[in-house]
């Protein structure tokens, strides 16, 4: 199992398309993703989940990546945030 803190960066925050790009991300993983924030614990591969964080810009974010492919998956997860979704900043 891998653990990390990663900050919201991107200026909306965990929003609408954001949270789509991130599930659908890590979707393709089968290990098993869990973010948590703010006292909530969710599953990062359900979009009312990520959605229900409501993580804005300077939330540092739990999250728990568990499975065979766990390091891949968490390396993605990283760049996406770091990419700021791909939303330019």
């Amino acid at each position: 199992m891998i653990e990390k803190d990663i900050q919201v960066i991107n200026q909306l925050g965990l929003h609408a398309r954001a949270s789509a790009k991130l599930v659908q991300l890590v979707s393709g993983y089968r290990s098993e993703v869990m973010m948590a924030a703010k006292g909530r614990d969710i599953n990062a591969k359900s979009i009312m989940g990520v959605l229900m964080l409501a993580a804005g810009v300077g939330t540092v974010v739990r999250v728990r990546v568990d499975g065979p492919d766990e390091v891949a998956c968490m390396n993605a997860i990283e760049d996406l945030f770091n990419r700021y979704f791909d939303e330019g900043s």
